[in-house]
Parts: structure tokens; sequence; C-alpha cells
């Protein structure tokens, strides 16, 4: 169900966002004198970027750094319908990461982020952000954002509680990452979260089997309902989705990109794009619809916001394989 009528923003998305160096070849042929290229990404620039795209009125909170790269990240962010107003400074460096070239979604990462600007991220920040997350339809947040340091991991459950406790909507998506955090960390950040969430996406078997111990995409959805989230949807790679409401878990279709490029950010952009359609009133088959369809076209760009799509090009693809009503403004 959509979140009743509220003043501010349609959607928050709080997390990291990242220095992208995409590489072009597999990192494990990377070698002196390999081309690159730099852009910007973060699974929260991701999902606000789909979420703007497709309509909703959208507010990054995060932690920048005080590195010379700051502002053409944050100029890239508005470029794509992003406020940014809302956004804190550290003086610390951005976080980065390098990334190969990959159309399966297997890829290949390396990080720099440890004392990064993002992880400072803290209560702190969310009781500076108070009034908006009061005042917001829809939260987007993430286990990597709680993975990032114990005051991350503090201010995740402290916005979603924020969100959920003045009647709005929260969006989670697991994310785990063993080079970031542990099992045991990341299940006890899921099981604060999954009670508050009103959407849980996640991957199987990456994140199921790390988390609730199934690679079976059904098992995996019925015990994170059993942990308290009230709608799950389960990605099982490129043409398998399956969406549990507690009334019943159905595979849904996913669009086929004929010409695929990167699958970095897909995830994060069907969050984002579902995560709009809700706020602004569309029902939950069809939001997850236009996620899929968004999420599919994202791939043909390389990197997390190399290739966002139009809402008008995501309900043309979604409209092609569910019998969609007219979406809402």
């Amino acid at each position: 169900m959509a979140p009743a009528p509220r003043t501010g923003y349609d959607v928050l998305v709080l997390g990291e966002v990242l220095v992208e160096i995409h590489a072009d070849t597999a990192l494990s042929e990377a070698a002196d004198g390999t081309g690159a290229r730099i852009s910007y990404s973060g699974d929260a620039l991701n999902a606000a970027a789909a979420a703007a795209a497709a309509g909703a009125r959208t507010a990054l909170l995060a932690v920048v750094g005080d590195d010379e790269l700051s502002f053409p990240l944050l100029h890239r962010a508005a470029e794509l319908g992003v406020d940014v107003s809302h956004v804190r400074r550290a003086p610390r460096p951005n976080g980065a990461y390098l990334l190969g070239s990959d159309t399966e979604g297997d890829r290949a990462f390396v990080y720099w982020r440890t004392h990064s600007a993002g992880s400072t991220l803290s209560t702190r920040h969310i009781e500076s952000w108070r009034d908006l997350l009061t005042g917001a339809k829809a939260l987007v947040t993430s286990g990597i954002t709680g993975a990032l340091s114990q005051s991350s991991r503090d201010a995740v459950v402290a916005a979603a509680e924020a969100v959920h406790d003045a009647g709005g909507h929260v969006s989670y998506d697991p994310n785990f990452r063993s080079r970031l955090t542990g099992r045991a960390e990341a299940r006890e950040l899921l099981a604060r979260i999954a009670p508050l969430t009103g959407l849980l996406k996640t991957s199987c078997p990456a994140d199921a089997q790390a988390l609730v111990g199934t690679g079976d995409p059904r098992t995996a959805a019925a015990r994170y309902r059993a942990l308290g989230a009230r709608t799950v949807v389960v990605t099982a790679g490129a043409g398998r989705l399956l969406l549990d409401d507690g009334t019943r878990a159905e595979h849904h279709p996913v669009p086929v990109n004929p010409a695929p490029v990167d699958a970095t950010g897909a995830g994060d952009c069907f969050t984002g794009t579902a995560t709009a359609r809700l706020a602004l009133g569309d029902r939950l088959a069809d939001a997850v619809a236009y996620g899929m369809a968004a999420a599919s076209l994202s791939v043909s760009g390389r990197g997390g916001t190399g290739r966002v799509p139009t809402f008008p090009e995501t309900a043309a693809l979604a409209a092609e394989t569910a019998d969609l009503p007219p979406p809402a403004c």
C-alpha cells in the first residue's frame, strides 16, 4: 500500500556517495596503461537518481568529503534531479571504488573507503534531518550504509525509526558485502530494520545465503517476512524476480535488455524506482513492474548512474510485459 499523503519530499535516500573509477577491462586483466573513466555512484546516489527519474521529489541525505572531487560529485547528483541541499560535509576524503566491465552482475570491485567522509554518518546527522524524515513519504537505505561504521549503523536505524514512526514507508536493501561487515553484524542490523520496512529488496543467493541461510527465493522471502518485513522482493539473476506481499509469493517476468553493458547499480535502480512509484500512489504490483523495467534499461550504461532511464521509457517497457493502468502523476 502507498503511504498516506504527506508534506515534504516524496523520497529521501540515506547513504554513501562514491567516486567510481570504471576500468576498460576485467580487473584481473588490468595492466600498466589500462584505460579508465571517472563517474559517480554508490548505492544511495544510484537509488536517488532512479527515484528522481521516476517522478519523485527526491533528496540525498549523505556526508561528503572536502577533496577536489566533492564539487563534481554533487554537481552530478544535481544533474540527475536529486536535491543535494541537505548533504553534510566532513574533513575527510570521499570514498572511491574501481570496477571492471561486466554484464552479468558478478563484478569485481576494489574499494577505498576506510575513514571516508561517508563513514562519519551518525545519529547527530539524523537529528539534524529529523523534520525532513518525519515529513517524507518514503526512505531508502541499505545494509551497505549500515556497514560503514558503528555510527552509520546507528544512523540507519534511527532514520528508519523516524520515518516509520511518522507513518512513512521504508525501503531497505541488505546488500551484504563480506569485505565491509561480518554476517553476525549484518544479521543484527537486518533484525532491527526488517520490522520497520514496507519493502525489503534482496538478492538470492548472495544476500539470502549469508543473512537468512538459504539459496531458495521463496524460502528467503518467507524468512525475511518472518523477521517483520511487510513486502519482500527477491532478485535471482537477470530474468527472475519473486514478489512476496504476505498474501502470495509470485514470480514476475523481468524485461530483457537486448544489449547489456554493465549491471552495476541495477538493483539500486529497481529500489529507487519502485519506492518512488509507491510514494506517488501506484499499486505495489505496478511499482514493482516499473522497478523491473527501469533496472533492465539501466544496464545499457556503464557504471551505477551511466544510464538512468526516464519514466516514459520505463513505463513503455513495463507496458510490454505487464497490463498496467496509466501511471499516477
